[in-house]
């Protein structure tokens, strides 16, 4: 947005290529472009390349073209904001929504205004992302990959398989939950039981896996997975996908952003009844343990009994 008057710069760590941008910096930076709108005040945003390529760039930008600028959110301090304050000397700066560290810091002392949300001798104020305009909510996908399974050799497709699920995924307007199926019940960051996995996946929308639990402890679930074999010629994720009659199942040799999408759009629409229908089937649907028992044998047989009566 432009302006035929005084024009004013957004600003944010969500500017700096060193900086970054988190969701509460970007959802504080909604709130602010929400009173601007509402009150009638155009404004351009800076941002960082690395983040938004479309810019405009932080760098790019003629500081002569405006007279104010805001930075939003985040803590107040360092060489970066300094040097902010250096190339927009003669715009009027305002910070807001903002932590202060150190009162003598020239990142602080160099604002004009500071409306902070907290800092030493300060009463602290509500955190601008509470009140930022809600979007569209999005779909949450889960997603389990592995990078091991090294008892495949040559067949091994993992590496290329993860890298065009990561690059498809940037790409979509989806919530990603990174899973992992490794249980450990002293790390602190991984679930300790799988209860306490399995009630992480029944929370998603979808999942995609190249991993044989992360389709059938979704299917379990009734959460539609989208399994992709990252072994050459197929291996067992997809001898479990046809155990489990699911048709969501995409070759290593044939995995790209099309046939993922084409899967995403089913599991996101009919495929979510098609898991919890597929959820009721194979809850008591016969497996291997069924004939556990005769396979032991009566009480008391060992092996060579066992060899006898199978030859």
């Amino acid at each position: 947005m432009t302006s035929d008057g005084g024009r004013t710069l957004l600003t944010g760590w969500f500017s700096f290529v060193d900086g970054e941008a988190t969701a509460g910096d970007l959802l504080a930076l909604d709130r602010v472009r929400q009173v601007l709108d509402r009150a009638g005040v155009t404004y351009d945003i800076a941002w960082s390349p690395g983040f938004q390529p479309a810019g405009p760039a932080l760098a790019d930008v003629n500081p002569g073209d405006y007279t104010r600028l805001v930075f939003v959110c985040g803590p107040v301090h360092g060489p970066l904001l300094a040097e902010l304050h250096e190339r927009f000397a003669h715009a009027r700066r305002v910070a807001v929504g903002v932590s202060v560290i150190g009162e003598d810091d020239p990142a602080l002392t160099g604002f004009h205004e500071v409306l902070a949300r907290d800092g030493a001798g300060r009463e602290p104020t509500r955190d601008l992302s509470l009140r930022a305009p809600r979007g569209t909510p999005t779909p949450v996908v889960g997603v389990l990959l592995t990078q091991g399974q090294r008892e495949y050799g040559e067949r091994r497709m993992h590496d290329a398989v993860g890298d065009t699920v990561r690059t498809w995924l940037a790409g979509k307007d989806c919530a990603p939950v990174v899973l992992e199926s490794r249980l450990d019940s002293r790390d602190g960051l991984l679930p300790g039981t799988a209860e306490q996995f399995q009630s992480v996946v029944e929370r998603l929308d979808a999942v995609v896996t190249d991993r044989l639990h992360g389709l059938v402890l979704a299917l379990r679930g009734g959460v539609p997975p989208i399994a992709v074999d990252p072994v050459s010629g197929g291996a067992k994720v997809s001898a479990q996908a046809r155990a489990c009659r699911w048709p969501a199942l995409v070759p290593a040799e044939r995995v790209d952003a099309r046939r993922l999408d084409v899967w995403l759009t089913w599991c996101l629409d009919r495929g979510r009844v098609a898991a919890r229908r597929r959820q009721e089937e194979l809850s008591s649907a016969p497996d291997p343990a069924d004939a556990l028992i005769a396979a032991l044998g009566p009480p008391g047989a060992g092996a060579e009994d066992r060899l006898r009566t199978a030859g």
